[in-house]
């Protein structure tokens, strides 16, 4: 699978930018570790919101040269450790529903600059 633009959602973009801001971090850093923060946390449920609205990435700017690895992630969390042989489009929904979870958790988490600098030193 090989994404060339991806697109999160109205809430999750108004909220990347609201953590921007307070954490001194790009949106497609803020994105990354939501995704992260998202994958620790389990497979996702519960259905799609305003999925397709909001902010659009070049795919090589939100995920750099890790795309396949960020993908191989999601298989794993969403589907274990078998092949998993999901549609393309259900594989980005589901990352877009990550990216959703894992940035109302950093919303919580991340106030200032120094909380970033916590949370990716405590991750190490």
């Amino acid at each position: 699978m090989h994404i060339s633009k991806f697109r999160i959602s109205t809430t999750a973009t108004g909220q990347v930018r609201i953590i921007s801001q307070r954490a001194g971090l790009t949106p497609n850093l803020v994105c990354r570790m939501a995704m992260l923060s998202s994958f620790e946390a389990g497979p996702i449920t519960g259905a799609p919101e305003d999925t397709q609205e909001g902010q659009e990435f070049n795919a090589y700017t939100l995920f750099g040269d890790f795309q396949p690895l960020f993908i191989d992630l999601l298989k794993y969390v969403e589907f274990g450790s078998g092949d998993a042989d999901a549609e393309d489009s259900a594989l980005l929904e589901r990352l877009r529903l990550h990216i959703d979870r894992g940035v109302r958790q950093l919303s919580v988490r991340l106030k200032s600059p120094a909380d970033a600098a916590e949370l990716i030193a405590g991750s190490a």
